[in-house]
């Protein structure tokens, strides 16, 4: 009898201490959570500035936009070294750069892997090729793209008048079917006047 009894006395111990309330949530972005109250979901910030003027820089120093490439369709793809779904979806895009050629397509692989990422980037293209340049994205540009999602690899597809055609998050076949038809749009897109 004095076992249960004390068996259930360290029971009702350990459920009541086990139910204290949960932390409060702690903040990772500057989105509001809410506005007068009422719970927002999926509200993105605005753009600083239109996305033709947003930049990237190479491991060189330079600083480029995306209207540098006005007329030709551009990928931007933004990945890292340690991420499986990046590292599969790198042949592919080596392939459509084949395909469409630099006159009509220009690729740019941005680096998000943070600054623990660039130093393994040297031996990362050792192991895999890529047949277009590697850059970091500007602040403003890594905002826009993980407005909604910060899953990697992110592809932003844009025509030739650098709009966006289509924005692909992960990679598989299913995706690689859905790159295929986006870049294909974009090349086709009728170029600026």
């Amino acid at each position: 009898m004095r076992t249960a009894l004390f068996c259930l006395s360290i029971f009702c111990f350990l459920l009541s201490s086990a139910c204290r309330p949960a932390a409060a949530p702690v903040s990772v972005s500057n989105r509001p959570v809410s506005i007068n109250d009422v719970p927002q979901t999926n509200v993105p910030l605005p753009p600083r500035k239109p996305i033709g003027e947003m930049s990237w820089t190479t491991a060189d120093g330079i600083t480029t936009t995306l209207a540098t490439f006005k007329g030709k369709a551009v990928i931007l793809d933004f990945w890292a070294t340690f991420c499986p779904p990046c590292r599969a979806e790198i042949p592919h895009l080596n392939a459509l750069q084949a395909k469409y050629g630099s006159e009509n397509l220009h690729i740019v692989g941005l680096n998000v892997g943070g600054d623990d990422d660039k130093p393994l980037i040297a031996a990362f293209l050792k192991e895999t090729k890529m047949d277009y340049p590697i850059a970091f994205p500007e602040d403003d540009l890594t905002r826009f793209v993980f407005a909604d999602r910060d899953d990697i690899p992110q592809t932003l597809v844009i025509d030739r008048n650098g709009r966006i055609v289509k924005k692909i998050v992960g990679f598989s076949p299913r995706i690689e079917a859905e790159l295929d038809i986006a870049v294909e749009q974009a090349v086709m897109s009728e170029p600026p006047a």
